[in-house]
C-alpha cells in the first residue's frame, strides 16, 4: 500500500471524550455530496456545482471540493485501512458511517495541514448528526487507531499491488498491465490520483496578456499552441472568460476536434458533430471551418439545452457565425440524413476510464460487464454516422476510454460490417497540424509515438497531462 502521509503538525490526540465541536460548513457540504454519490443519485462534478456548494465561502468551497474528490480518488484504500480496525472487518456499514470514516481517514492520511483531532471530531459529529450516535463511537475508535498505526509497507510492482497503492479497482489495473505493461499502468494510476490540470483555449490570443495582468499565472500547453495551463488564479472571474474569449477545455479534448477539423480538403461544406455536448469540440470545428454548416446533435435533453445555450453565448464573441451551427435534440444512432456530410466527428459516450482523475467515482460504478453494452451502443452510433457521410467523406471516432472493447474492437466490428470503409493513419493530420502551427513543434514526434499499428492515436494518461483518449480516422470509399 502507498505509504500514507502522517500529520507533521497535528495536535496530540486526546483520550478524553470527543467534544461537541461544531461541524464546519465545508465538511457538511462534502458529507452530503459524498452520500449522494455513494447512493448513486448524481455525479460529483454536478453536485460540486450545486447551490449548496456555491453558497460556501471561497475557502470552504475549496476544502469541500478537495474532500469530495480526494475521498473518491482514495476510497478503495481508505476502506481497506479502516476496515482493518473493525471488530468485524466484513460487516456491512450504513452509508453515513462509511462516508464519515472515509472523510476522517482521508484527512488523516492525505491532508497534512488538517490536525488529526479536527478530522476525528468532525467525522464523529457527522455520524451523530446523521442519526448514528451509537456507531459514532466506532468511528472515533477506528480513526484514533489509524492515527497511531505504523505505516504499511508500500509495493506497486504487480497489478494487485498497484490497485491498492493507487486505489483503483484490481480488474481495471490488471487489464491495463496486460494491454500496456506495468510502467504504463502505473502512470495511468498515478494520473488518476491527481487533480487534473486546468487548461484553457485561447480563442482570442490577445486575452493572454489580460489574464497575466489580472494575476493569472499561465504555462504553455503541452500539445497545442492555443492551449494554456492555469497554474494559479481564478480564471472564471476574468473578463476574458465571461466574454468567451477563452474557454475551459482539456487539451486532449481540444486535440480530438483539431484532428477532425484539419481535413485535407478545405472545402468542407457540411459537418456533423454526432454527440456534441458540452460543445467545446463543436466550437473548434466551427472556428477552423468558417465556410461549413455544422449539425450538432445531442440525445440528452438536459445536455442539449446546455449545449444550445453555450453555443448561443459564444456566437457573438467566438470566431463563428450564429447561423453556422444547427443544434438538434437527436439520437446520433438514428440519424436520417443519407450521405449528406463531408465530415463527422463521433466522440461517443463511453466508460470514461481515461478521465478517472477528473471523474473519480467512475472507478466505483463501472463493472467489467458494462463494457460490451457500451460497445454495442457505440457501434450503433458509428454505423449510423457512417451512413450519413458521403462517399469519400470521413469520420473521426473517439472515446475517452482506455478499453479495447470501446476502441479497436468497435472499429473492427464496423469495418467487418461495412466493407466500403477503411481506417486511415492520423499521421498526415498530425503533420498538417504542425504545418499550421496548431501543434507545438516539440510534441509531434511524441504524438507519432502514440500511434497504433493501424494509425489510430492512443493518448494514455501520464504520457501527456491530459485525459486519456482513443482517436481514429475512418474513410468511406467512393
Amino acid at each position: 500500500m502507498k505509504k500514507p502521509k502522517k500529520q507533521a503538525s497535528s495536535a496530540p490526540i486526546s483520550t478524553a471524550k470527543v467534544s461537541s465541536t461544531a461541524i464546519s460548513a465545508a465538511r457538511k457540504a462534502a458529507f452530503q455530496v459524498l452520500l449522494a454519490v455513494e447512493r448513486g443519485h448524481s455525479h460529483s462534478d454536478d453536485l460540486l456545482r450545486s447551490k449548496a456548494v456555491d453558497t460556501l465561502s471561497v475557502l470552504d468551497r475549496h476544502l469541500a471540493t478537495a474532500l469530495v474528490l480526494g475521498v473518491l480518488r482514495w476510497q478503495i484504500q481508505l476502506d481497506h485501512v479502516t476496515r482493518a480496525f473493525l471488530t468485524r472487518p466484513n460487516a456491512k456499514l450504513d452509508a453515513e458511517i462509511l462516508t464519515a470514516l472515509r472523510m476522517g481517514a482521508f484527512q488523516i492520511l492525505h491532508m497534512d495541514r488538517i490536525p488529526a483531532r479536527a478530522a476525528i471530531d468532525e467525522s464523529v459529529g457527522l455520524a451523530k448528526q446523521a442519526g448514528h450516535r451509537f456507531a459514532s463511537g466506532m468511528v472515533n475508535a477506528v480513526l484514533r487507531k489509524l492515527v497511531t498505526a505504523p505505516a504499511a509497507a508500500s509495493r506497486d510492482d504487480s497489478a494487485v499491488d498497484l490497485a491498492l497503492a493507487y486505489a483503483h479497482p484490481a480488474w481495471m489495473v490488471e487489464r491495463w498491465v496486460s494491454h500496456s505493461g506495468v510502467e504504463a499502468a502505473r502512470a495511468i494510476c498515478a494520473h488518476g490520483q491527481q487533480q487534473p490540470a486546468t487548461t484553457i483555449r485561447l480563442v482570442d490570443p490577445d486575452a493572454e496578456a489580460e489574464l497575466v495582468q489580472a494575476g493569472i499565472k499561465l504555462e504553455p500547453g503541452s500539445l497545442l499552441t492555443a492551449a494554456r495551463t492555469v497554474v494559479s488564479g481564478d480564471i472564471t472571474a476574468t473578463a476574458a472568460f465571461v466574454e468567451g474569449r477563452i474557454r475551459l477545455q482539456d487539451e486532449g479534448s481540444q486535440l480530438v476536434a483539431e484532428l477532425a477539423a484539419v481535413a485535407p480538403s478545405q472545402n468542407l461544406e457540411k459537418i456533423v458533430d454526432a454527440c456534441a455536448a458540452p460543445g467545446g469540440k463543436t466550437l473548434i470545428l466551427a472556428e477552423r471551418n468558417p465556410q461549413a454548416r455544422i449539425l450538432a446533435c445531442e440525445q440528452s435533453a438536459t445536455r442539449f439545452e446546455a449545449l444550445r445555450h453555450r453555443l448561443a453565448a459564444y456566437s457573438d464573441r467566438a470566431k463563428y457565425r450564429s447561423d453556422q451551427v444547427e443544434c438538434r435534440l437527436a439520437d446520433a444512432a438514428a440519424l436520417k440524413e443519407d450521405a449528406a456530410f463531408d465530415l463527422a466527428l463521433t466522440d461517443v459516450p463511453c466508460s470514461g476510464t481515461g478521465t478517472l482523475g477528473r471523474n473519480p467515482e467512475i472507478r466505483h460504478r463501472l463493472r467489467l460487464e458494462d463494457l460490451p453494452r457500451q460497445a454495442e451502443r457505440q457501434l450503433a452510433i458509428l454505423s449510423a454516422v457512417l451512413g450519413a457521410v458521403r462517399p469519400g467523406g470521413s469520420v473521426v471516432y473517439s472515446t475517452c476510454s482506455l478499453e479495447p472493447e470501446e476502441n479497436e474492437q468497435v472499429v473492427a466490428a464496423l469495418l467487418s460490417a461495412a466493407p466500403n470503409t477503411r481506417t486511415v493513419s492520423l499521421d498526415a493530420r498530425i503533420t498538417a497540424l504542425r504545418d499550421k502551427k496548431i501543434l507545438t513543434a516539440e510534441v509531434v514526434g511524441k504524438l507519432r509515438g502514440c500511434l497504433t499499428a493501424e494509425g489510430a492515436l492512443r493518448l494514455l494518461p501520464g504520457v501527456f497531462p491530459t485525459d486519456g483518449f482513443f482517436i481514429t480516422l475512418i474513410e468511406r470509399a467512393h
